[in-house]
């Protein structure tokens, strides 16, 4: 450093006396032994080596013929870089792009994904409109990955011209701890998404048709029931829902699209629970589905209910205190609501 110092002095001193050049060709001569000394090999050139020499060309106009550590065209790529470079910083914006999302939301959206993996967008950006947050499903949809878009469904028409009138009902299995099946009857009313379930081991026509009659007492029996062309639906059961003043949809064999919303809840029903439960009997399974239903009637949030619930629920307001998450389901699925301190 000392003798960094004697050189620049001794430089201003020959330039003050009017050996400008002489001064300039010592400094430049004395810069590239510096240089030479750093390594027997070819030496590496720093930045601030670089800006010296684009510094001393501005400065002095005989510059090339001291130059012998690289070419001089080289210097002048340097300086034109240099140049881009700082045209570069002096057009860039402070904070480019769009607005960051907000740091408490990114949080919240990580919380809810750790504690909840099979929901998907929709259901998080549902959670978060019922808990106050303003943010666009886009939004979160980029702090998730793409999930893939379900399939559209069939007979739109019907179904949305007889929406307030309309059950499906379908029957699905669920395998035992000790290898038994047990049948689950599923019955969709399509206005709310309410569902109305029975199990049993071994079901008969008669009892199914039983459960119609518990499931809609008096005169809370729908219009029209879409079922399948399953052999359950017998003589004993036409007659029983014919009596009750309910006319029945019979899709096409071996088409499950035309009953879409039932089959897609029962798939719903075994991606949600059943498939992360081991069923030990049927007293085991009916204490599961009440658990699962008591949360999908409540808590989980409806694409066709405008990401609402079946029992509709109130939007919380930011103000009404901290976001606490209640487990639902065993804790394979959460409730937020908004308590106060």
């Amino acid at each position: 450093m000392l003798a960094a110092l004697v050189v620049v002095l001794r430089t201003v001193a020959l330039i003050c006396c009017g050996h400008r050049a002489v001064a300039l060709e010592n400094l430049a001569l004395r810069q590239q032994l510096a240089v030479f000394r750093r390594t027997s090999e070819r030496p590496p050139l720093r930045p601030r080596d670089r800006l010296f020499w684009v510094l001393l060309a501005k400065a002095w106009r005989e510059w090339r013929t001291a130059l012998i550590v690289v070419q001089p065209e080289t210097v002048v790529r340097w300086h034109r870089q240099w140049l881009r470079r700082r045209g570069t910083r002096s057009s860039r914006h402070s904070r480019p792009g769009r607005p960051s999302t907000n740091a408490a939301i990114r949080r919240l959206v990580e919380q809810m994904i750790a504690a909840n993996p099979l929901w998907g967008a929709p259901r998080i950006h549902g959670e978060l409109g019922k808990l106050g947050f303003d943010v666009s499903e886009r939004t979160v949809s980029r702090l998730l990955r793409q999930q893939p878009r379900p399939p559209s469904q069939a007979w739109r028409t019907f179904l949305a011209n007889h929406l307030m009138s309309l059950v499906s009902l379908d029957f699905f299995t669920v395998p035992t701890l000790t290898g038994r099946v047990l049948f689950v009857l599923v019955l969709l009313s399509h206005h709310r998404r309410r569902i109305v379930h029975q199990g049993t081991e071994h079901p008969t026509t008669a009892w199914t048709a039983q459960q119609i009659i518990e499931a809609f007492p008096d005169d809370t029996s729908p219009r029209w029931i879409l079922r399948d062309r399953d052999a359950i639906y017998a003589d004993v059961f036409c007659r029983r829902i014919a009596t009750m003043g309910i006319r029945e949809v019979i899709s096409a064999p071996s088409s499950p699209w035309q009953n879409p919303y039932v089959e897609r809840l029962i798939g719903s029903i075994r991606r949600e629970c059943l498939d992360h439960v081991i069923v030990f009997n049927q007293r085991h399974l009916r204490r599961t589905l009440t658990r699962y239903l008591f949360y999908y009637h409540g808590s989980r949030t409806h694409l066709s209910l405008a990401k609402d619930a079946p029992t509709p629920g109130r939007v919380q307001a930011v103000t009404d205190g901290d976001v606490i998450a209640f487990p639902e389901v065993g804790g394979l699925h959460h409730r937020y609501e908004r308590r106060a301190a």
